[in-house]
């Protein structure tokens, strides 16, 4: 399809990022195609969240508003999670040059790729996904401070830390470890897996939950390969820069759940996942569904002396900034069976920042509510924060986790 190709983000302060990507023809000026994609959530399988993000596209398009269609679909038990229909609409203004950007420039046109469809990594729905890239030298100072200032979730007056144990936070904890002693997950260190067994074994371990043929379960992953794990609704070219990638090794993956892109080399990060039956966290919402899920890891960083809290929707920070990044899914299952949740978690250990910054294309939009504090090399906040190694800090985070069910369950009387 000719046309110009013209691009706009926007990113919900303390929240997710939405970007929108519209053709628009050269004669009328209307826009011909349009594709919403960004590190948001959906609540909903596949069809679901494909239909949902197809009528929004829609929508767009036709010059209407997306708020009913997401009243519509949350209606239906379909959420988007992170971003709401302003952020939508406020991506669509800049991509069609008619808003300027939080970060003081408009988001505009990138060089078209023809028909060509970015199809090699899967994005896991029946939606066609036009395909653009953005002419960016990765070499770019600036791309290199924004994936650090990214990796370190330094941020600005939105979106602070927050959620510690003190306070209200201690009273909710109470709640959550009383959920935990119900739940006691079985604990596996699993084997060292390429990545892209690691997104078959995930996804396939959470629908055996699902299917009642698997009990909880908290995997601790290994790597075999260098990897870079783009979220179920990102955009590859948008996200990677994919020649660097590939001369530096990693293969990209695309995972089963929402969130950002994910920087893995082998010892350099630490990942679990918890596969949990639905029950785990009916009652709740989603948002506290991931404190719930990650407050054992609150408490193992705690008891080391890291002054571990929430931050956002779905980060683990300290007070030197961002340390992980969670993300969840919910999967159904058929009549009778628990369904289940799939929430895991990657936490950096030790990562290069300059070789992050070359390989991740990390827009200035995405870091609009965060603030530089300083230029580093490396990533280092579970490293330089506990004094372990990683080895000794898997053992001793792996050891918490097996004990932090039975030490919350509480005697008969």
């Amino acid at each position: 399809m000719g046309g110009r190709v013209m691009r706009g983000e926007c990113k919900v302060p303390g929240g997710k990022l939405v970007g929108v990507t519209v053709t628009v023809d050269p004669v009328t000026g209307s826009v011909a195609a349009c594709r919403m994609d960004g590190d948001f959530f959906v609540e909903g399988d596949d069809a679901a969240a494909g239909a949902l993000i197809g009528d929004i596209e829609r929508a767009l398009m036709d010059g209407s508003s997306v708020r009913p269609v997401i009243d519509r679909y949350a209606r239906a038990g379909v959420r988007l999670v992170g971003v709401d229909a302003a952020a939508i609409e406020t991506a669509f203004r800049r991509a069609r040059g008619g808003e300027i950007s939080a970060v003081g420039r408009h988001l505009t046109e990138l060089p078209a790729r023809g028909n060509q469809d970015d199809n090699r990594v899967s994005r896991g729905w029946n939606v066609t996904e036009s395909s653009v890239k953005k002419d960016r030298d990765p070499s770019e100072s600036d791309a290199a401070s924004a994936s650090k200032r990214e990796m370190r979730g330094d941020h600005g007056g939105h979106g602070d830390v927050s959620c510690g144990l003190d306070g209200a936070w201690a009273d909710e904890a109470e709640r959550w470890r009383a959920r935990w002693a119900t739940l006691r997950p079985a604990v596996v260190h699993d084997v060292p897996r390429d990545p892209a067994e690691q997104m078959a074994v995930d996804e396939q371990w959470a629908r055996d939950v699902a299917a009642g043929e698997r009990p909880a379960t908290l995997r601790f992953w290994e790597w075999s390969a260098p990897a870079v794990v783009i979220g179920r609704f990102q955009s590859l070219p948008d996200e990677v820069h994919e020649d660097v990638a590939a001369r530096e090794g990693f293969t990209v993956v695309r995972r089963c759940t929402g969130g950002g892109a994910m920087f893995i080399e082998p010892g350099n990060t630490i990942t679990y996942s918890l596969y949990m039956p639905l029950a785990f966290v009916r009652g709740i919402t989603v948002e506290e569904s991931y404190r719930l899920c990650d407050c054992w890891l609150i408490d193992a960083l705690r008891d080391i002396g890291v002054d571990a809290r929430f931050a956002g929707l779905n980060d683990i920070a300290s007070s030197h900034g961002k340390i992980g990044g969670a993300a969840q899914r919910r999967f159904s299952g058929r009549a009778g069976q628990p369904g289940s949740v799939l929430h895991h978690v990657t936490m950096a250990y030790d990562i290069d920042a300059e070789k992050m910054a070359h390989v991740l294309n990390t827009s200035a939009e995405k870091l609009s509510d965060k603030a530089v504090r300083s230029a580093r090399r490396r990533v280092d906040p579970l490293r330089s924060q506990t004094g372990l190694s990683r080895d000794d800090l898997m053992r001793y985070l792996i050891d918490y986790a097996a004990r932090y069910a039975i030490r919350y369950v509480r005697p008969c009387v």
